[in-house]
């Protein structure tokens, strides 16, 4: 059996079993042995179980049961079920699901297969759903110790960023708000078969006991943030009031004064404790 790692036995499993790239599902192949030990550690520093999201033909798969208890790997690709069933039959730990992991019933599917088992969450992403599984993990409130995902560099950086900067957004707040952010390392599109156009990053999103701050109606704020960065270009108050849900233009203006807020102040420039403040001063 060839090494899951090497390019050329991706292209023989591709001729095997008749496989064809899809770009529409982002299948970019990871085979460097560097950047796989690094998402084991941060993925597994203490053992327990992995969910992984696409598996793809079973190379991190491979390299976390090596470490996990037990690894469920989500595999939204029919084709790809008998190539993970040769790849990773060495293994009595792996459980490969199919499905779509924004279908599944999760809080079942971890329940059934970990038990009170602590579980992680690695993931190698394609870049067109990296935002909406990141969210769905978060809303979902599941109990997880942590997610290590790799993505395209440039949401890394959306998801690192600090107020005020071009980066800062919606999707900063959310996974902030509930996550503890770390880079793990970057991984260069060499590292990838076949390349992608560009570079990527691993984070290590490690679940708050609590979230980074607390509001009156968590729905609210997140209405509220959503609302803020849809319209960047217009001031806090302007932005606010065209949305139609947070009150007149003076009342909202009087709540951003009450923080000591400039009249002209853009809501990028809001740190998360502001945005939830100014939630708080507006809910009800």
């Amino acid at each position: 059996m060839g090494s899951l790692t090497d390019p050329r036995y991706i292209r023989a499993l591709c001729e095997k079993y008749d496989f064809r790239l899809k770009k529409s599902l982002g299948q970019n192949f990871l085979h460097d042995n560097a950047v796989l030990e690094e998402i084991v550690d941060a993925a597994l520093p203490e053992g327990g179980g992995v969910l992984e999201i696409g598996p793809g033909f079973g190379v991190l798969t491979e390299a976390l049961a090596g470490r996990a208890e037990k690894v469920v790997a989500v595999e939204i690709d029919d084709r790809l079920l008998p190539v993970l069933a040769d790849t990773l039959a060495a293994f009595d730990n792996i459980s490969v699901v199919h499905g779509d992991v924004l279908k599944l019933d999760l809080p079942r599917l971890l329940a059934e297969q970990f038990g009170d088992m602590p579980v992680s969450v690695a993931a190698n992403l394609p870049y067109y759903i990296t935002t909406p599984i990141l969210l769905a993990l978060l809303e979902k409130n599941l109990p997880l110790r942590r997610i290590v995902v790799m993505m395209q560099k440039e949401v890394a950086d959306r998801i690192l960023a600090a107020p005020g900067g071009k980066d800062y957004g919606a999707l900063t707040v959310a996974v902030q708000y509930r996550c503890e952010v770390e880079r793990v390392c970057r991984v260069p599109a060499a590292s990838f078969f076949p390349p992608p156009k560009v570079d990527s990053e691993v984070l290590c999103l490690t679940l708050r006991q609590s979230p980074l701050v607390e509001t009156k109606d968590e729905a609210y704020f997140f209405a509220l943030v959503r609302a803020v960065f849809a319209q960047r270009r217009k001031t806090l108050v302007n932005g606010l009031a065209n949305a139609g849900r947070f009150g007149t233009k003076e009342q909202i203006s009087a709540a951003t004064e009450r923080m000591g807020l400039a009249p002209t102040v853009r809501g990028e420039t809001l740190s998360i404790p502001q945005l939830a403040a100014l939630a708080d001063l507006l809910y009800g």
